[in-house]
């Protein structure tokens, strides 16, 4: 996708004040510090237009994001810092569910994993609510140069174990040197299509039950 233009859209953390969802939206999910911030980052072609942080668990609303005027992607919050208040931990989930469950023009979920940790509950419950709510998942082992090459197998089969996803379901990224961006990216887009389609195909039945 050629980016032409970005800007941040809003902030929500209920389905009243999210953005209208006329458009196609991709939504990024994962760990604190997992890496969600620089991938947008880097998939944008901009260095800050989400704010990234070294102190886990900043994200902690739904933020919107307008590309294009054509698509928006949503930075979900992030989970599992041990050191944000629990009133906030407890908000998390219901959160996340609900905007998955609600966003109709959902295409698909970024879902990434850090190439050095195995990942945990709160990680396999929200693969539990993508399968649960049949949102296409896009699975991202992120920080991917912080292992060497030969050792990168050894890393990734746990991460694949425990989520019961294989291999090649996995794109390996780096926000560093930029690998895997464009598989990223290629994977994004086959999900909008697929998502364009699917909605076209919907509204011509609607059209059809009318007449």
């Amino acid at each position: 996708m050629i980016i032409k233009s970005t800007s941040f859209v809003k902030s929500a953390t209920r389905p009243s004040n999210y953005p209208e969802s006329g458009r196609l939206e991709i939504a990024f999910a994962g760990r604190s510090n997992v890496g969600k911030s620089s991938l947008l980052n880097v998939l944008i072609n901009r260095k800050n237009l989400v704010r990234t942080s070294s102190t886990p668990g900043r994200t902690q609303l739904i933020n919107f994001f307008d590309l294009n005027g054509e698509l928006t992607l949503v930075d979900l919050p992030g989970y599992g810092f041990a050191k944000v208040p629990l009133a906030v931990k407890k908000q998390w989930g219901p959160m996340i569910r609900t905007y998955l469950h609600s966003r109709t023009t959902l295409a698909a979920v970024v879902m990434l994993f850090d190439v050095r940790r195995v990942p945990r509950e709160e990680d396999l419950q929200l693969l539990d609510w993508l399968e649960e709510f049949s949102v296409p998942t896009i699975p991202v082992i992120t920080k991917i140069d912080k292992v060497s090459r030969i050792k990168r197998h050894k890393q990734i089969q746990p991460i694949a174990d425990a989520t019961g996803l294989p291999l090649e379901a996995f794109t390996l990224f780096s926000a560093l040197t930029k690998e895997g961006r464009d598989e990223v990216w290629e994977r994004l887009d086959v999900a909008i299509e697929e998502m364009a389609e699917e909605m076209g195909a919907e509204l011509s039945a609607d059209l059809d039950a009318e007449s």
